[in-house]
């Protein structure tokens, strides 16, 4: 399964990868999730970083930190502890400068396998819930309007 949601934001690409590449401070831009830490030691841009946060519902999700591309403004992760029940989680957020008008593209996308029977079942979820969501939370963030 792949799921995908994209987003124009109104802030350059310096503000908008700041906020992206701190591994540990999701929750400072997405809504539907509490709290963040780095558990394995690790500094936060270091390869092999877990982070753990909690959810809203109370949910624990650990994810690894598998790259992180200054450069070209991408970083990949997986889940450790899933916030669903797949398997093969890997998702990746990358964002790029819209040269005409100063603002950034962001895109978000991941690949999984769902159980037997099942398919389809948590990419409506993922691409909206999550991604598209934690886009919108972005934009919020880097521009100064806060949840």
């Amino acid at each position: 399964m792949r799921v995908y949601a994209s987003r124009v934001i109104a802030a350059p690409l310096d503000k908008v990868w700041s906020a992206i590449r701190a591994f540990d401070r999701l929750c400072d831009w997405h809504d539907a999730v509490l709290d963040g830490v780095i558990v394995d030691g690790k500094p936060a841009d270091a390869v092999g970083a877990i982070r753990a946060f909690h959810l809203a519902d109370g949910a624990l999700v650990e994810e690894r930190l598998l790259a992180l591309d200054d450069g070209g403004h991408c970083l990949t992760y997986a889940f450790v502890t899933p916030a669903f029940p797949v398997d093969n989680y890997t998702a990746t957020i990358r964002a790029a400068p819209v040269t005409a008008t100063g603002a950034t593209f962001v895109e978000w996308h991941a690949t999984f396998d769902e159980p037997q029977g099942r398919s389809g079942r948590h990419s409506e979820i993922i691409a909206d819930a999550i991604f598209a969501a934690g886009l919108s939370g972005l934009e919020r963030f880097v521009t100064g309007n806060a949840r």
